[in-house]
């Protein structure tokens, strides 16, 4: 998840494409120019550990875009596959 924030905040489009699980990821990823992301706060978690082959994690990412500030908030589910985990979407708390 710390991963895939910063590379949101550095604009590393590429990165989050290969990090994305196939069955959501969509064929481009077009960020937008005006919002910088200012903090990740990790509200919490489960699974995810060296045996786990699935886990979430619930955060709070704060942004601003076009001057106005903002938040996301999430729980999203991980799965790992051929060791590296991926960023299936966005699950119910």
């Amino acid at each position: 998840m710390r991963s895939r924030y910063s590379a949101y905040a550095l604009g590393e489009t590429a990165y989050l494409l290969k990090t994305w699980h196939p069955l959501g990821r969509p064929k481009s990823l077009q960020l937008d120019p005006e919002q910088k992301w200012l903090s990740l706060e990790i509200l919490g978690r489960t699974g995810g550990g060296m045996l786990d082959e699935r886990g979430t994690v619930e955060y709070r990412a704060r942004y601003t875009a076009n001057g106005v500030r903002g938040e996301q908030t999430e729980n999203s589910l991980f799965v790992r596959e051929g060791g590296q985990w991926l960023y299936v979407g966005a699950v119910n708390s």
